[in-house]
């Protein structure tokens, strides 16, 4: 396949040829480590990412227009946390949470009657929460993190006209300490490990999740209309709610 119909097969996986809306829902766990420390699972995550695409005329590719909440959730009654070990819990408010899909030859992988598209995507780049006006919530000056992303597709993906297909994930992320957790200069970070799918619409998102959305971010039901940037992160938003430093 060229990398044109590589990308397009990405693509209706990930979202919708015809720019329709389309919502993907995860869940899982985060987990914790450090040299000398046993690993702890700390809470659940569950997230929900409302999309559409739009041709990008500058690659011959896509934008993809995407809004992300996501929320962490108490280990054993799977609610969501507003405090974590007298902390309060940031929840993860990405608006906007856009990516332009260029042609490239990208990862995939016969599995027999489904294929898999790998996407991985290490970070590196200046933190938005320099350590010298962050001491408690952040540990350096350059924020790393590697994203590990794999969906899965029926193998007609590669050879349908229709827009869109039905489509799982997996989704990994190690990262530094979250900004809220208060966790300094302290070694270590997180593991998030989550898998889901792709939704019939945004009402398949479980009830719970879309009432917290609709009392505080109704926006983040909807996927947005045109293209901005710079994009939103756990890093810049937490920026934003702790003001001028």
């Amino acid at each position: 396949m060229t990398p044109a119909e590589l990308v397009n097969a990405l693509a209706r996986t990930r979202a919708s040829l015809d720019g329709s809306e389309v919502t993907l829902w995860w869940s899982g766990d985060v987990h914790s480590w450090a040299p000398g420390e046993p690993y702890r699972r700390l809470f659940g995550f569950e997230g929900v990412s409302v999309a559409r695409l739009l041709p990008d005329e500058e690659t011959g590719g896509w934008q993809l227009l995407n809004r992300e909440a996501a929320f962490y959730l108490d280990l054993l009654t799977r609610e969501i946390m507003e405090t974590w070990e007298d902390k309060r819990v940031v929840h993860v408010w990405n608006d906007p949470a856009n990516l332009r899909l260029r042609p490239f030859p990208v990862p995939m992988t016969d599995l027999g009657d489904q294929v898999c598209f790998s996407l991985e995507i290490p970070l590196a780049y200046p933190s938005p929460l320099p350590v010298a006006e962050f001491p408690l919530n952040s540990g350096d000056d350059t924020y790393r993190a590697l994203e590990l992303f794999q969906y899965f597709a029926p193998a007609s993906v590669t050879t349908t006209d229709a827009p869109s297909v039905p489509a799982t994930l997996s989704w990994t992320r190690m990262s530094p300490w979250l900004p809220w957790m208060e966790q300094g200069p302290r070694p270590g970070g997180l593991t998030f490990h989550c898998r889901g799918r792709k939704l019939g619409s945004y009402d398949e998102v479980p009830e719970r999740t879309r009432a917290y959305i609709a009392a505080r971010h109704p926006e983040f039901a909807r996927a947005p209309e045109k293209w901005t940037e710079p994009n939103e992160t756990s890093w810049t938003y937490f920026r934003k709610l702790a003001g001028p430093r």
